[in-house]
Formats: C-alpha cells, sequence, structure tokens
C-alpha cells in the first residue's frame, strides 16, 4: 500500500506574537488525494494553537488528549504537553499512533512527538512534516534578516517549502495570537 505523505507545520514566537500555519496536502503515493486539509486548530478558547503532522486519525485523537491534558492543568502547555508525552510513550496503543505535534501559547512553543519527547527550540522556531526542513531554514532566515511579523514569516516559510517539497502546497492556512 502506498505511503500518505503530507504537511509541512511551522510555528514561530516572537515579542510581537506566535503564529503557527500549515499547508493543505496529502498525498497518497505520486498522488495528491486533497489539497485543502486542515492541519492547524486553536484550542483551550482560542488561546492555544496546535499544528500535526503524520496520520491524521491518530493526530486527532492525540489532539484530543492534548485539549484533555489542558483542561486538567488549567491551561499549562508544558504542564499538558508534558503529561501527554509521558501518556504517549507508555500506553500500548498510543505507542503505535503515528504524528507529530506542535504547541504553542504566548509564552511557549513545543514539540511533541510519540518518543516521550517535549522539545522547546531555542531560537522559536519549529517545523514538522515532510517539508519542515524547508521551511524552517526559511523561517530561520526571515527571522534573522527581515522585520516580519510572526505570521508573515510562517506565511513566507511555507510558500518557500510549497515550492521545493512535492508533499507540501500553497493552500496555506495561518493561525496567530497576537
Amino acid at each position: 500500500m502506498p505511503r500518505i505523505r503530507a504537511t509541512t507545520i511551522l510555528a514561530v514566537r516572537t515579542a510581537q506574537g506566535v503564529a503557527l500555519g500549515g499547508d493543505g496536502q496529502v498525498t497518497l503515493g505520486n498522488i495528491v488525494m486533497k489539497n485543502d486539509a486542515k492541519k492547524i486548530r486553536k484550542l483551550y478558547d482560542g488561546k492555544v494553537l496546535t499544528g500535526f503532522a503524520g496520520a491524521a486519525a491518530d493526530a486527532f485523537s492525540l489532539l484530543e488528549r492534548f485539549e484533555t491534558k489542558l483542561r486538567d492543568h488549567q491551561g499549562s502547555v508544558p504542564k499538558a504537553a508534558t503529561e501527554l508525552a509521558k501518556e504517549w510513550r507508555t500506553d500500548r496503543i498510543l505507542r503505535r499512533l503515528e504524528a507529530m505535534l506542535i504547541v504553542a501559547d504566548h509564552s511557549h512553543l513545543l514539540l511533541l512527538s510519540g518518543t516521550g519527547d517535549v522539545i522547546a527550540p531555542t531560537d522559536n522556531v519549529l517545523a514538522i512534516g515532510s517539508g519542515g526542513p524547508y521551511a524552517l531554514a526559511a523561517a530561520r532566515a526571515l527571522m534573522a534578516h527581515t522585520a516580519l511579523k510572526p505570521a508573515e514569516i510562517v506565511r513566507a516559510g511555507l510558500e518557500i517549502a510549497g515550492d521545493l517539497c512535492i508533499y507540501t502546497n500553497r493552500s496555506i492556512e495561518v493561525m496567530e495570537l497576537s
């Protein structure tokens, strides 16, 4: 069976705010199956941004669990992320989920993986998915050499990734917290 490939998710956090965006492409083998998938969400009354890469059903399951952890920990993104990562790593069923999450609020930007990783980047830029390395490089360059706002950096980084990665398109959605 052909491997489903999809997604580039990019997040940037600066003193001006935080923005997270994703492209809309879902590819099965060498065929684009969908070009307008929604891979980013606002949670916790719009105070937390999330984006996912990987199997959609797995990612939605993780997003639901993350939202529950957010409620359980009064909106603390680091605590909710750590608790989800521990559960994800130790639970036999969750361990099989194939997805990655980026979560962000005004103060935190974190990557969550199924291996139990909760990673906070040193430069306030994160990217996941097949076009992630391209988007990450573009965003880092834009942050270092321009005065663009976070949402503008995210959009430009995703456009560059869309030009380079065959599993990423230019159907881009960006959400921000300012």
